[in-house]
């Protein structure tokens, strides 16, 4: 039974009907975004804006379906308790997180969907995504900030967001990584050329933070936003130490046995990191994702003592991650204080909601490509083929734009 479900995780058949279902229900809910948005905005943004959290919850769930239900992807919750029996899912936040992996964002979508606030996540994201359906459309309708990389416009959209967004009737998640784009070794070494330079802290695990979208944000957002929410992610596979101690173990146990066992090596090699491809292919991840929840008046007012809050912060937040690397814990070296973790049970709605639309699109989809494809005429045959090719690009788009390698030409030199 096992075998059986791991052919159909990685078979390409079971993938496209992934990119038919998810493709076809976002163009739909595009649509009905569409309607509401020109026909019920301009006269009820409040209401608006609940109808919209559930069309956009639709298109969401069915990534976090990928990680929680086909790949099995767990993820430990270092959270406090008491905060997050008050706070959590019950307020505006804003959000930072360090932005070292493909898949970091589904990560905070799987905890968000825990908390029931999925549907209200909100991001600063580039201007040129907006264009590409369905997810910039549905992202464009959600009235998500769009930037276009000149402070002196985006400025204005920052302004003119914020204040949108604060304004919500339900609570909104709006996430920034503030390392602008995520972290390559190339990448690194342009940070610490930029540091050294302006005398900023020298990180090793992150990239130096660009304060200026963060001070603009926050002279908006305070008295509106109650809380900073600091996210640190890493994964089990990064630890080399959670390795060396499990073969220690087994060496410990052999030797215990009189069996001869060499002692693992310091740099033993790690798996490759977890991408959106690798959930598709049911490849199951361990992510530890730590939250902390920071009042909005602990930053300071001034723009230039905010700028050294965030640094500050950044260096807090490389010592968790070394700490991690080192140890498998965020704890233990970087003396931050311990916070017992959790797992939230995978909700049933993402099932169901995916589930539902692999129905309603499959169904019709399928019938009509199945008589395409064997009508026996070459013009039906190579309008089949176009359909399929057109849903086999967008997935590979989709995909492209979540990968490293597909990120801002951060570091690299301008011909």
């Amino acid at each position: 039974m096992m075998s059986y479900l791991n052919m159909l995780k990685q078979s390409t058949v079971v993938h496209m009907c992934f990119a038919i279902s998810y493709f076809t229900s976002g163009l739909i809910l595009n649509f009905i975004q569409a309607i509401f948005y020109f026909g019920l905005r301009p006269f009820n943004k409040a209401l608006y804006r609940k109808i919209n959290y559930y069309l956009s919850y639709s298109f969401y769930s069915q990534l976090v379906f990928i990680s929680e239900w086909w790949s099995g992807t767990k993820v430990s919750f270092y959270v406090k308790k008491d905060e997050y029996n008050k706070y959590y899912g019950k307020e505006h936040g804003y959000l930072i997180m360090n932005h070292s992996y493909e898949i970091d964002w589904l990560m905070g979508w799987q905890f968000c969907d825990g908390l029931g606030v999925l549907g209200n996540c909100k991001a600063y994201a580039k201007k040129a995504i907006q264009y590409m359906p369905p997810i910039g459309w549905m992202w464009k309708f959600s009235e998500f900030v769009f930037l276009e990389r000149s402070f002196e416009k985006d400025k204005e959209i920052i302004k003119t967001q914020i204040s949108e967004l604060c304004d919500y009737p339900d609570p909104v998640w709006l996430l920034m990584t503030p390392e602008g784009t995520r972290y390559t070794p190339t990448k690194h070494e342009a940070s610490l050329k930029f540091a050294k330079e302006k005398n900023l802290p020298l990180l090793k695990h992150h990239l130096t933070p660009r304060t200026r979208g963060f001070t603009t944000s926050l002279q908006y957002f305070r008295g509106k936003i109650p809380a900073i929410y600091n996210i640190q992610l890493a994964f089990e596979r990064d630890c080399k130490a959670l390795f060396q101690h499990v073969a220690r173990q087994v060496c410990l146990a052999r030797h215990k046995q009189k069996i001869y066992c060499q002692p693992p090596m310091a740099d033993v090699a790690l798996n490759p990191p977890p991408t959106l491809l690798s959930l598709l292919y049911g490849k199951p991840v361990h992510a530890h994702l730590y939250i902390q929840r920071i009042p909005v008046e602990d930053v300071p007012e001034d723009e230039a003592e905010a700028s050294k809050w965030l640094h500050d912060l950044f260096v807090v937040k490389d010592k968790m991650q070394d700490s991690f690397l080192n140890t498998g814990d965020f704890f233990t070296e970087s003396g931050v204080e311990r916070v017992e973790s959790f797992q939230l049970p995978p909700r049933v709605y993402s099932l169901i909601n995916t589930l539902g639309w692999a129905i309603l699109t499959l169904t019709p989809m399928l019938y009509y490509l199945i008589g395409l494809l064997f009508s026996g005429k070459l013009l039906y045959l190579t309008i089949g083929g176009a359909i399929l090719a057109a849903f086999y690009i967008l997935l590979q788009k989709s995909i492209g734009i979540t990968q490293i390698s597909q990120g801002s030409s951060y570091g690299t030199e301008k011909k």
